[in-house]
C-alpha cells in the first residue's frame, strides 16, 4: 500500500522574476504564516499550495466576462502584462463550474510570496481556542433522503445504459447572528491540512470562496505539466486499525477503482493533444487529508508547444469526471435536473498564472461560499452503477467535516 500525507508533489515550479523566493537564501520561520495572518476578506486573494504561499492585495485589472473562452480572455491580459510598466505579472482567482458563468479573476495591485506553509514550523504551533464562535443554524439542501433518491435515480439510468458516471452534490446552508470570522476560518483550514491547497478569494460581489482542496487540477512549470486527479474516497477514522483497514479496502474496491479509472482516462484524453510525452501510472496510490482517504494518480508530461499556458491546460481539463461525470454533457444535464442549487464556484477551479504561462490551478472542493452572515458548504460524491444512496450520502457527510471543523459547527 502506497501512502502519501497529501497529493503527491511535483517538482517545484520555476520561480518567476516577480517572486521573492530563492532556494539559496534561508527563509525565517513565520514567513508563510505571516501571509496567512495578514489575509483580509474582500480585498485579498490567498492561496497556499505545497510549493508556495501567495497573498495578492487589491485589483489592478479585473478579467471581464464575455463569450470568449477563459483561456483566450486571460491570454489577452497576460500579453498586456508583458509590456513595460505593467503591474504584478500574475492573474489570481477562481473560475466557476458552469462554462457560461462569470469568472472571478484579477491582476492584483501587489503580490507577496513565501515558501509553503508545510515548511513553516510556526504552522504547527497550537492555536488559542476561540471561545466566542457563533452558534450556527444548519439546513441541509437537499435533505439526505432527497439526495439519496437522486442517487438512486441516477444509478437506475446508468444501469439502463444512458451514461457512465455523474457527480451529485448537496449543500449545507449555515446562518448565524453575526458575520463569520473568515480569516479565523482560513487559519483553521490551513493548520488542519498545511500540505494541501488552502484558498480564500472573492467569488462575486459580496461573496468569498474559502476552502482547503486536496486536488491539483494542473500545474505548469516551463515545458512540463503535472495533473493529480482524485476519485474514489473513504472517510478517515480516529481508530488507527480501522483507518488502515479503510485505506486498504479503498485500494481494493472494484467500484472505486472503476470510478478512478474513468477520471484518469478522461485526463489522459484531454492532455494528450498538448503533449509530446505523457506519463500515466497504471495503478493509483493513496493520499490522505485530515478527513478522507482518496485514490490518486499523478500524471506528468512534456508540452509539445511552449506557448501552452497553465490556464490553457486547466480549461481543457475542466470539468473532469471527478467533479462532473461522463459523458460530460449528459452528466451536466443530470446535475442540473438533480441539484436544487447553483454550484457557483464549487467544482470550478482556483489558482494563479504568471506572464510566462506557469501556474497552479486547483479543483474547488472542500469549500464554502460566504455572503454576509451566511455560509453555503458543498460536498459531492461520484455516482456510478455500483453506487448506493446510503454510501454516497455518508461520503458527502464525511467530506463536510473538513469545513465544519473550521467553522465550529456540527451536522
Amino acid at each position: 500500500m502506497s501512502l502519501s500525507p497529501h497529493a503527491p508533489l511535483h517538482a517545484p515550479l520555476r520561480e518567476s522574476p516577480h517572486e521573492s523566493l530563492s532556494t539559496a537564501t534561508p527563509v525565517s520561520p513565520g514567513t508563510a504564516t505571516a501571509l496567512l495572518e495578514s489575509y483580509r476578506p474582500a480585498t485579498d486573494r490567498f492561496l497556499a499550495t505545497p510549493h508556495r504561499t501567495l497573498l495578492a492585495r487589491g485589483t489592478a485589472t479585473a478579467i471581464p466576462h464575455d463569450s470568449r473562452p477563459p483561456g483566450a480572455r486571460v491570454r489577452e491580459v497576460l500579453d498586456a502584462l508583458r509590456r513595460p510598466g505593467a503591474p504584478m505579472p500574475v492573474v489570481v482567482g477562481a473560475l466557476p463550474f458552469a462554462p457560461d458563468a462569470a469568472p472571478a479573476l484579477a491582476v492584483p495591485q501587489a503580490v507577496r510570496w513565501a515558501p509553503p506553509l508545510r515548511e513553516d514550523p510556526l504552522i504547527a504551533l497550537p492555536v488559542p481556542q476561540d471561545e466566542d464562535r457563533p452558534r450556527w443554524a444548519v439546513r441541509e439542501v437537499p435533505a439526505p433522503e432527497r439526495y439519496g433518491e437522486a442517487v438512486a435515480a441516477a444509478v437506475a439510468r446508468m444501469r439502463a445504459g444512458e451514461f457512465d458516471k455523474v457527480v451529485l452534490a448537496r449543500t449545507l446552508e449555515l446562518s448565524c447572528p453575526r458575520e463569520p470570522d473568515l480569516p479565523a476560518m482560513l487559519r483553521r483550514l490551513a493548520r488542519r491540512d498545511p500540505a494541501g491547497y488552502t484558498f480564500a478569494v472573492p467569488s462575486g460581489p459580496g461573496r468569498t470562496l474559502i476552502g482547503a482542496s486536496p486536488e491539483l487540477l494542473v500545474a505548469r512549470q516551463g515545458g512540463r505539466l503535472t495533473a493529480n486527479p482524485l476519485a474514489g474516497s473513504a472517510p478517515r477514522s480516529d481508530d488507527l486499525a480501522q483507518d488502515v483497514r479503510s485505506a486498504v479496502a479503498l485500494l481494493e474496491s472494484e467500484k472505486d477503482l472503476h470510478e478512478h479509472a474513468v477520471v484518469v482516462a478522461a485526463v489522459r484524453e484531454a492532455l494528450a493533444p498538448f503533449c509530446a510525452t505523457l506519463e500515466v501510472p497504471e495503478r493509483p496510490t493513496l493520499v490522505r487529508t485530515a478527513a478522507m482517504w482518496h485514490l490518486s494518480t499523478t500524471v506528468t508530461g512534456e508540452l509539445a508547444d511552449a506557448g501552452t499556458s497553465a490556464l490553457d491546460l486547466a480549461s481543457a481539463l475542466h470539468p473532469t469526471p471527478a467533479v462532473c461525470g461522463t459523458p460530460t454533457e449528459v452528466a451536466r444535464a443530470v446535475i442540473a435536473e438533480s441539484e436544487p442549487f447553483d454550484r457557483g464556484a464549487y467544482t470550478g477551479m482556483v489558482g494563479w498564472q504568471d506572464a510566462d504561462g506557469d501556474g497552479e490551478w486547483v479543483v474547488t472542493i472542500r469549500c464554502a461560499e460566504a455572503e454576509g452572515r451566511a455560509l453555503r458548504l458543498f460536498a459531492g460524491a461520484g455516482v456510478v452503477a455500483a453506487s448506493t444512496p446510503q454510501a454516497e450520502t455518508a461520503e458527502t457527510a464525511a467530506k463536510f467535516r473538513t469545513f465544519l471543523h473550521a467553522v465550529g459547527a456540527t451536522l
